[in-house]
């Protein structure tokens, strides 16, 4: 009886300890997040908006200059305030089309990781208060679905989808982790190829080519902010038609 009474007594304990530790790891990185916002997001946007200084600020780091600029790309992936378009576009100025998508992409995956398991092991509560009520309700279909990683497959794909905010729900969604990281890379490509194109060119001075491919991804890109909430229900409604046990689904 005694051990018994002993035990019960230690768990409420360790109940509180958990909570504790659980609250200052969301507290911990969500401070993290504001300082480096704060510090960081104004003069890495800034710079990235002037090639010509950002190319010099990247070469006073010596060889260690393609590791910063993965960096950044890391850093906009997890921090709203850093706009990813701009260092994108910045990657195809300084290191050409294919360099440029190859160093974006990998900040771009490995940023995703970081975030994608910050969700899973934070879970809900965090990703409740860096994504709005609105957004988590849109994309709220595919917290418990098992067609999750087709609806995000789709999303990636389509421009003017938020995919930071879907990346962080995400760590939320039954979606396989390696899954996840392939949809992102596959989904996210297209876009970052045409950015650095634009960037590349850009600095080579094909103005005509630039202004042809900006226009087009400008035009994809307003398109898919415009119909936005019908492409994410336009999806809900495939998933959904999916799941369902007679139908059209035939599972």
């Amino acid at each position: 009886m005694g051990n018994d009474s002993t035990a019960e007594n230690k768990k409420p304990g360790r109940t509180k300890w958990k909570a504790a530790l659980y609250i200052g790891l969301i507290a911990a990185f969500l401070a993290a997040l504001t300082y480096a916002g704060i510090r960081l997001g104004p003069r890495l946007t800034e710079l990235a908006r002037k090639p010509e200084e950002f190319r010099e600020w990247l070469n006073s780091f010596g060889w260690k200059e393609v590791i910063v600029f993965i960096g950044i790309q890391i850093l906009q992936v997890v921090i709203a305030a850093i706009p990813g378009e701009v260092t994108q576009l910045a990657g195809g100025y300084l290191y050409g089309t294919v360099l440029g998508t190859v160093y974006s992409l990998t900040g771009i995956v490995i940023g995703s990781v970081i975030v994608f398991y910050a969700a899973r092991l934070l879970g809900y509560p965090l990703v409740k208060l860096l994504v709005s009520p609105k957004q988590l309700e849109k994309f709220s279909f595919m917290l418990n679905s098992s067609k999750s990683e087709a609806a995000m497959f789709i999303l990636f794909l389509i421009p003017g989808i938020p995919k930071d905010i879907l990346t962080y729900i995400a760590g939320i969604t039954p979606v396989k982790p390696l899954r996840f990281f392939a949809i992102i890379t596959i989904g996210r490509l297209p876009a970052l190829l045409g950015s650095s194109f634009i960037g590349h060119n850009t600095q080579l001075g094909n103005y005509g080519i630039v202004i042809a491919v900006s226009v087009a991804a400008c035009i994809l890109f307003f398109a898919g902010v415009f119909f936005r909430d019908r492409i994410i229900n336009w999806v809900h409604g495939l998933i959904k038609r999916d799941e369902e046990p007679d139908g059209s689904g035939n599972a």
